[in-house]
């Protein structure tokens, strides 16, 4: 598929899934050509990073499901607290264990899932529609109730994939991508490149191999699709563009770079800022 043919699957009020953490491995590309739409009313679940800074800024967002939204090497993405201070989309809080267990409950079609991570926190006072468990074993212990973080799509970025889904990350971590297609209705992830089924398992042992065909909808080839974050080991994190991204205001960064008409036309903006800087 192609980045726009991803976007035409969309619509308004969904509730969107978005792999990658903090500043890693986000499906940029994917993002970048959701805001060329007029998509909006969105409900987003996402370890957060600038994918979530954009949307915000962007007023793309109606309610937000996160732990945090970070870029990484600068603790709070500043487009997404500027959103947030104004009040521009709900919010809910989960600790990072709670959110990954309600991803676990959707994948598995289970309303909820038993934890012990939130208890004794304030993640109960400023979310009071959780619930709590008790166990109906002789233990009698009391859990959270984490509720399935069901999605009707997911967007990922990986570093290799097949044509028939099949997609493979070779740097440090997953970042529950597998998680966030197989919670989702239809899951699509971007790449930097398509490679034959054969060659996926030349590159690295299977456990790089954790999101599979039968969860993903279609694939997109963008080589650079997660930029300004990291792809390792394509590349690193752009950190003299993700600090112009934190430092410029919204509408100035917005035209100078996601006014084109396509990816092409912002790496173009892109390599034309960088040449700048030499």
């Amino acid at each position: 598929m192609s980045l726009d043919e991803v976007v035409g699957r969309l619509r308004s009020g969904m509730t969107l899934g978005i792999g990658g953490w903090g500043s890693r491995r986000k499906p940029m590309a994917l993002v970048r050509a959701l805001l060329r739409s007029e998509i909006t009313d969105l409900t987003v679940v996402s370890y957060g990073g600038p994918d979530i800074g954009l949307l915000a800024a962007a007023g793309r967002i109606s309610t937000l499901v996160t732990p945090f939204v970070t870029l990484d090497s600068i603790p709070l993405e500043p487009h997404y607290r500027a959103a947030r201070e104004r009040g521009a989309f709900a919010l809910t809080e989960l600790d990072e264990a709670m959110f990954m267990w309600g991803l676990h409950a959707a994948a598995n079609r289970l309303p909820f899932l038993p934890v012990r991570a939130g208890l004794g926190s304030d993640v109960l006072r400023v979310n009071p529609g959780l619930r709590t468990v008790t166990s109906p074993y002789a233990d009698g212990e009391e859990f959270v109730a984490v509720p399935a973080l069901r999605m009707d799509a997911a967007l990922v970025h990986l570093n290799r994939a097949d044509r028939l889904g099949n997609g493979q990350y070779l740097g440090p971590d997953p970042y529950f991508d597998d998680l966030f297609c197989e919670a989702a209705d239809t899951a699509y992830v971007s790449c930097e490149q398509i490679v034959g089924t054969a060659e996926l398992s030349k590159a690295a042992g299977p456990q790089s191999l954790l999101v599979s065909r039968h969860s993903v909808t279609g694939v997109v080839e963008t080589p650079g699709g997660a930029h300004f974050t990291s792809c390792v080991p394509d590349y690193g994190r752009d950190e003299a563009f993700q600090k112009l991204y934190a430092t410029t205001p919204w509408p100035e960064f917005a035209q100078r770079f996601l006014s084109g008409a396509n990816e092409h036309d912002y790496q173009r903006a892109v390599a034309a800022w960088q040449e700048e800087q030499r």
